[in-house]
């Protein structure tokens, strides 16, 4: 079952000729969600072969424009190519006239319904769910309201073992119940607990998007334990004034947020053009979480879950 990241741009405001602005695409069990929008980023689509048509809910993370400026060009090709399926937009209150605005001024006819849904910046709430994920507003710290994502898989139906079936002679409706979590009754009388008769096979796993902040204490429980976290390390530890400036982390404090909070993988991102390369803040963020990895436009990382002790 895919549960996937695709970074399609990894850079801050400034675009470099190897990094578009940001914009991330999960794969959740063949189903695309795009989180956030940056300039290019229909040509990022492309480029590295996701199905746009895929595509039904984007979530923005604020409104600057190196998180949302790809996103007319995205709706008005959509239009082009022909799309019949509504189009779900999650973002600040303040960006629907903007873009309500755009679309009837770029577009004499739109071929889709576009379905808008605010964000309470300041509340954790759940803001999409369906049969395989949830998806929760993180809140954050920067310059103007910004939430990040927490997409969350729900735990699926226990398998029965086959050996109990034959063992206690289990028809179809102890099955059932079993499944649902109930224990079992022998003929003789005798509870067989839940967890004897069944297991797991795959178990729920969950990615966090967290866009341009400051450093978060309180992201830090908001995340605990989460299989794979991108965060923002615009900076190197050296600028940090930039960084408190600018309401953007450093990759030291990305690192952080994720020893702190206990995560499977940390993957940095939204660096600025100032820095030739991202290896310095690997090493940086390495030095105090060491499974941190900077990304690549391109890259894909398979979300895992997280080892658990026995």
């Amino acid at each position: 079952m895919t549960f996937s990241v695709i970074i399609l741009g990894s850079s801050s405001a400034l675009p470099t000729v190897n990094r578009f602005p940001s914009a991330h695409v999960i794969n959740s069990h063949e189903r695309l969600f795009l989180v956030d929008c940056g300039e290019g980023t229909q040509v990022q689509l492309r480029r590295f072969r996701q199905r746009m048509s895929s595509i039904n809910c984007i979530f923005l993370s604020h409104l600057h424009g190196d998180h949302v400026l790809g996103l007319f060009g995205l709706i008005s090709t959509f239009n082009l190519l022909g799309r019949k399926k509504t189009l779900d937009i999650y973002a600040h209150p303040d960006f629907e006239a903007i873009l309500r605005s755009n679309v009837s001024f770029f577009n004499d006819y739109l071929s889709y319904r576009i379905e808008f849904h605010p964000i309470n910046c300041n509340v954790v709430e759940t803001i999409y769910e369906d049969k395989h994920i949830t998806v929760s507003t993180l809140p954050l710290r920067h310059r103007v309201p910004t939430v990040g994502f927490l997409f969350r898989e729900k735990a699926t139906l226990p398998n029965i073992r086959k050996e109990a079936i034959a063992r206690y002679s289990l028809g179809l409706a102890d099955i059932v119940r079993i499944k649902n979590g109930e224990d079992f009754r022998t003929a003789e009388g005798e509870w067989i607990p839940n967890a004897e008769l069944t297991f797991h096979s795959h178990t729920p796993r969950s990615y966090a998007y967290c866009s341009d902040t400051f450093y978060s204490e309180r992201l830090v429980g908001l995340i605990k334990g989460v299989d794979l976290l991108y965060h923002e390390a615009t900076f190197l530890d050296k600028d940090l004034g930039l960084a408190k400036q600018t309401g953007h982390s450093t990759a030291v404090q990305a690192a952080t947020v994720a020893l702190k909070a206990n995560v499977g993988q940390l993957i940095i991102g939204h660096f600025s053009s100032r820095y030739k390369n991202a290896l310095q803040h690997e090493a940086e963020a390495r030095e105090i979480f060491p499974n941190t990895f900077a990304v690549e436009d391109g890259q894909v990382y398979e979300i895992v879950a997280k080892a658990t002790p026995l």
